[in-house]
């Protein structure tokens, strides 16, 4: 049997990987599995709720205030988790499955991504940075 701790852990951990997928390419190819799991459960309303996390999501990740957005739609989605697998205990076998499966692999940065981008910096006096995904810079041993 379940205990609420390892239920809250699965949640947990669906939640954030639903949030990393849910403003990149790899959102499409999961975004039917995630719906089926509120199936019986309004999908519809979800399907919306989750449209507008992905608008925010992406606005803020071209403002730059991903990061604390990110934390907060993660436990937004991870209480909706836990209080559909309280009323559907069918569903936690479900998000086992869809969490090893499909949102483990969807959005996997091992996949090849095809495309073109112009980046441009106009900088004065100072250093400028530009890239098309993750970068660290380091200056005197801190990132």
């Amino acid at each position: 049997m379940d205990t609420g701790v390892e239920l809250a852990g699965l949640a947990s951990a669906a939640a954030v990987r639903l949030i990393d997928l849910l403003a990149t390419d790899g959102w499409a190819a999961v975004k039917s599995s995630v719906l089926s799991l509120w199936r019986t459960a309004h999908p519809e309303r979800v399907e919306e709720e989750l449209a507008e996390a992905r608008a925010e999501l992406i606005e803020a990740e071209q403002t730059g205030g991903d990061t604390e957005l990110h934390g907060l739609l993660a436990t937004e989605w991870q209480a909706r988790i836990i209080r559909l697998m309280a009323t559907r205990p069918e569903t936690v076998d479900e998000l086992r499955t869809l969490l090893a499966g499909d949102l483990r692999t969807a959005g996997n940065h091992e996949q090849q991504i095809t495309g073109s981008m112009t980046l441009e910096a106009h900088v004065s006096g100072g250093d400028a940075f530009l890239a098309g995904r993750d970068m660290n810079v380091t200056r005197g041993g801190q990132t």
